[in-house]
């Protein structure tokens, strides 16, 4: 089944009042009548201090007080994540979670079954009053904006639309809800002396004290860097990891060696980044033929080509992009098939196999954020590829239909669509078909947060003692002109 989330371009603006939120308009159905499995619960629930002695436990070689320091730091700008992660094993039945990616407009709300303890609008409002409400607390020396809250958006009507509803919820206040599309004729949102002001329903313009962002589209090219209105998330998280694959494979490179004497580190797929397109081939030779070649700015599933034949090769050489760098990895995929690395072979623990015997690639996502109490999970889901994992391939045959778990479909510009028939969801059903464990969720979680916080500090590495971005040493990290003339400073 597609589920139709199309936005459209005429979309308007829309006042969002208290006590306006039904939840029906903000799941999908399947998850709304679905029961959390047990397990998953439990997890989301487990202490800090249970998760630290578990994982030291089975990671003896990890310094406990480090592992403490990670959960409990507090993010200044990167304050709210989505990691994707892969289930992966060796020939010799090393498991590990892989991270794919880290995200700073996540979605996942409206994919997570409400635990135990939930209200009805579940991970809506713990992410609103546990991080975008403690965000907006005022600071000593830092003049205070009047005016209003705004949730800005150009993808995922169902989920954006449920934190406008919340957040008018949580302060008691109306709420503006704004679409700001790429490359809008008549744009709501614009700037004045660094203060955002939305075009309102009634067709007013309003200054907005803070805002909730859910910009995924080169969100850069319209939404400065530099704000006098809170952004949750803002822009300098998308440029340092959060849309920016080619910061992100630096930024945990970069964080790995820094905590590499505590045990810990970012565990992802080899990357070589800065590649240019006609280098491309040689890297996908040096890997054994496979690779996954990225567009680092690009998500929702574009810009993602996996690579197991010279015919797909080809197909991918034959394309033009905007774009004049790419990121090329090590392609996961069955234990015949996947990419030599140095870090070895790894191939995909798929979903437990079906009554015909086939198993699937699933990935996992997991959702957190920032919190005055450390960096907590707020909700976890899982998507499975469109085709079964074969053991042998041949020509013809295509990897994304066996590795590919993305569910969005883009029908346009600013059209979307989702393929809801391979969500599973972390309820009494779904959860098992996965095959994992406690550990495995708790594997998830710290991988999650060791690559929010690195992209977190790379966010600080990019800002100077004055408090504005380091255009010169970005340029330096990602000599890419084409991304380099989309962003927008102030």
């Amino acid at each position: 089944m597609v589920t139709n989330t199309t936005l459209k371009p005429t979309a308007t603006a829309q006042l969002m009042l208290p006590n306006s939120f039904e939840a029906e308009n903000h799941w999908y159905p399947k998850a709304l009548n679905a029961t959390i499995h047990p397990m998953v619960n439990f997890f989301l629930n487990l202490s800090k201090v249970r998760i630290i002695q578990r994982y030291c436990h089975l990671h003896p070689m990890v310094q406990k007080e480090k592992l403490e320091e990670i959960l409990n730091y507090k993010c200044k700008y990167f304050l709210w994540g989505g990691a994707d992660l892969i289930n992966v094993t060796s020939a010799t039945g090393k498991r590990q979670m892989v991270v794919i990616e880290n995200n700073s407009c996540p979605s996942g709300q409206k994919s997570m079954p409400l635990t135990d303890d939930n209200k009805e609008d579940g991970g809506y409002r713990l992410l609103v009053e546990r991080t975008f409400k403690p965000y907006l607390k005022p600071k000593k020396g830092v003049t205070r904006i009047n005016g209003d809250l705004a949730v800005i958006y150009d993808k995922n009507p169902m989920e954006a639309s449920g934190y406008a509803n919340v957040i008018a919820d949580v302060f008691q206040e109306n709420v503006h809800y704004i679409p700001f599309y790429n490359d809008a004729s008549e744009p709501m949102v614009r700037f004045e002396n660094g203060i955002m002001h939305v075009l309102g329903a009634d067709n007013q313009w309003y200054p907005i004290r803070a805002a909730f962002r859910y910009l995924t589209q080169r969100p850069w090219n319209r939404l400065p860097i530099h704000t006098k209105t809170k952004v949750l998330n803002p822009t300098l998280a998308c440029l340092a990891g959060g849309r920016n694959k080619m910061l992100a494979a630096k930024a945990y490179d970069i964080f790995n060696a820094e905590v590499r004497e505590s045990g810990l580190k970012v565990v992802t797929p080899e990357t070589i980044w800065d590649v240019s397109k006609n280098e491309i081939p040689i890297w996908v030779k040096k890997m054994g033929g496979q690779a996954v070649i990225k567009i680092p700015y690009s998500n929702a599933g574009q810009g993602v080509f996996t690579i197991i034949s010279q015919k797909e090769l080809d197909e991918f050489m034959a394309q033009d992009f905007d774009y004049e760098r790419f990121i090329v990895q090590s392609l996961i995929g069955n234990y015949n098939w996947s990419s030599t690395s140095s870090t070895g072979k790894f191939y995909h623990v798929g979903t437990i196999p079906n009554l015909k015997g086939h198993t699937f690639v699933a990935d996992l996502r997991m959702m957190i954020s920032s919190t005055p109490e450390g960096i907590r999970p707020l909700c976890v889901y899982a998507r499975r590829a469109a085709k079964a994992l074969e053991n042998d391939i041949s020509e013809s045959s295509n990897s994304w239909e066996m590795l590919g778990t993305n569910l969005s479909i883009k029908y346009g510009a600013n059209s979307w669509g989702s393929d809801t028939n391979r969500l599973m969801l972390m309820d009494r059903r779904d959860f098992n078909k996965l095959g994992l464990g406690l550990d495995d969720l708790i594997e998830a979680y710290i991988q999650s947060v060791l690559s929010m916080i690195a992209i977190d500090k790379m966010c600080k590495t990019l800002i100077g003692t004055k408090g504005k971005f380091k255009m010169r040493l970005f340029k330096s990290l990602n000599d890419d002109p084409t991304l380099v003339n989309e962003i927008k400073v102030q």
